[in-house]
């Protein structure tokens, strides 16, 4: 009778929190479809015959503030920015795993350091830098990305490389492979588990990145979603809220889907390459 008692508790209090996570994605949807001066008045109320335009406020993201665009570059500057760190990573992990010197151990100790670093404390360099190596463009961005997504990717592919058998690999040089070919015919699909969940990870911070691309890009030629939001705001206050709800949603369902159709990689990716080895 307890243990009925504890589950029922335990379904309710768990059905509370998941209310509470999804509650501001719901008011942000509901106010998608009302007029501006009503999100402002009711935004806890559901759209009524005065309030409802329907479309409106998404045809207007599109049209007026040139959503498409910025959908296209963040789409590009995040399935790259992804490949880029899943394979360097991934391989830059299996040597420092195999090759055992002081060397290894440095650059792995640096990766592991790079976790703790606020990005605070070098934005402003960054950006400087930035400009002056060429980097202010979506293909330097890729690249910025790839040394702060590094600590955390080859910290988890190290982990798992761990719990690979080095005699399969033995195997696959005896039977003629080289060290690339090794890597990607035979390492490369073991580690899928955690190939899939360091994309679904890295995926949904570039994704959702403000303030990188707003300090190395170019605005005035290449805008994400993230800074296309930021300038919905006009002058003197003004803020086209129905554009803006709409844009969230735009943005958010994208990261939705990709996370609730990978979702059960996760928490096997992070369990091997965190505790294994």
């Amino acid at each position: 009778m307890k243990n009925k008692t504890s589950g029922i508790f335990a379904t309710i209090f768990f059905t509370l929190i998941s209310i509470l996570f999804v509650s501001p994605i719901l008011i942000v949807l509901m106010n998608s479809f009302k007029k501006k001066a009503f999100i402002s008045l009711e935004p806890f109320k559901l759209p009524n015959e005065k309030s409802y335009v329907g479309l409106e406020n998404y045809l207007t993201s599109i049209s007026k503030y040139d959503f498409i665009k910025a959908v296209g570059w963040t789409v590009f500057i995040t399935v790259l920015s992804v490949i880029v760190i899943l394979v360097c990573c991934s391989m830059c992990a299996w040597y420092i795993t195999r090759v055992q010197n002081k060397i290894t151990k440095l650059i792995y100790l640096l990766c592991v350091f790079s976790m703790v670093i606020p990005f605070q404390m070098v934005m402003f360099t960054l950006s400087g830098t930035a400009d002056t190596l060429g980097l202010n463009t979506p293909w330097g961005l890729i690249i910025v990305y790839l040394g702060f997504g590094a600590g955390l990717a080859v910290f988890m592919f190290c982990g798992f490389v761990k719990s690979i058998p080095v005699e399969i690999e033995e195997a696959a040089m005896i039977d003629g492979c080289n060290p690339i070919r090794t890597f990607f015919s035979v390492v490369l699909p073991i580690m899928k588990p955690t190939y899939i969940s360091v994309g679904i990870l890295e995926a949904m911070w570039i994704w959702n990145d403000f303030l990188l691309p707003y300090l190395i890009l170019d605005i005035k030629k290449y805008k994400t979603i993230s800074i296309i939001i930021q300038y919905m705001k006009g002058s003197y206050g003004r803020v086209d809220m129905g554009a803006i709800m709409a844009c969230l949603i735009m943005a958010v369902i994208p990261v939705i889907v990709f996370y609730l159709s990978c979702q059960k990689y996760i928490i096997k990716g992070v369990a091997a390459g965190a505790v294994k080895g």
